[in-house]
């Protein structure tokens, strides 16, 4: 699991989650799905498939919004057949204006 941001943040904090999603998740949809989720939940960032077969994740905004995501890319539901999600997670950026599939 990674590191959660800073004690004393709260639920309305805003934050940034990266995620590294392995199983088989290119070609099949992941991406679309992950940015269709990120954009309901209000989140900016992308989604963009790494050389190795992974997707790398990073959205950010409200924190709870963010863990909404990583427990919908936990959950099974996904496009594809997730086996992992490593997260990591820092402060809010304030950097990417939409959500990008990558």
């Amino acid at each position: 699991m990674g590191e959660l941001p800073a004690p004393g943040s709260g639920p309305d904090e805003r934050a940034r989650l990266s995620a590294w999603v392995h199983g088989t998740v290119q070609g099949v949809g992941f991406r679309w799905w992950t940015r269709s989720r990120a954009l309901e939940l209000g989140l900016t960032g992308y989604a963009r498939n790494a050389p190795d077969g992974r997707v790398h994740v990073v959205a950010e905004g409200q924190r709870t919004a963010c863990l909404k995501l990583l427990e919908m890319l936990r959950s099974g539901d996904t496009a594809g057949r997730v086996t992992l999600v490593v997260e990591s997670w820092e402060p809010a950026r304030g950097d990417m204006p939409g959500f990008e599939e990558r």
